[in-house]
């Protein structure tokens, strides 16, 4: 299954964290479905690598049928990170991405508007520190990587 939310319409804000390297923790808010809690085998790229991010998108749309189309979306979110980054890809405008793979094989991915998302400062720490923890430590039982997989092997 391939899932981009809508084309990123159906996200209306959260977080992911990635201060403990090798893992990604966070929240993300979806129309008609609510709080997803997420948990990603993995890292950030680039200028965001080993950092907390936050995000509220600027193109959010509350559809009613958002919560059908999204309504199997697994809950919570724990698989492997493919790609996050605020510059995916040297031939397009930077601009925040957000990809990944759940345990049951569902390919998830987010884009956003440039801005929409940023490094998070001191502030947001302060709300997000608790939750990071809190996630990681009801999560990460959840994911058992598989054998023999790599980094490589996700992008």
């Amino acid at each position: 299954m391939a899932q981009k939310f809508g084309n990123g319409r159906w996200v209306e804000e959260g977080f992911l964290d990635n201060r403990i390297p090798g893992t990604v923790v966070g929240r993300v808010s979806f129309a008609g479905i609510g709080r997803v809690e997420v948990f990603l085998a993995g890292d950030f790229r680039g200028e965001i690598a080993g950092q907390a991010i936050r995000f509220r998108n600027s193109q959010y749309e509350d559809e009613e049928i958002a919560g059908h189309v999204l309504g199997d979306v697994e809950s919570p979110q724990v698989g492997d990170v493919s790609l996050i980054s605020f510059d995916p890809h040297p031939h397009l405008s930077p601009h925040p991405y957000i990809e990944w793979f759940s345990l049951r094989k569902n390919h998830y991915r987010i884009e956003l508007a440039p801005g929409d998302a940023w490094i998070a400062n001191e502030a947001d720490l302060a709300g997000i520190n608790d939750e990071s923890r809190r996630i990681r430590d009801a999560l990460s039982g959840l994911h058992r990587p598989e054998e023999g997989r790599t980094e490589s092997d996700l992008v």
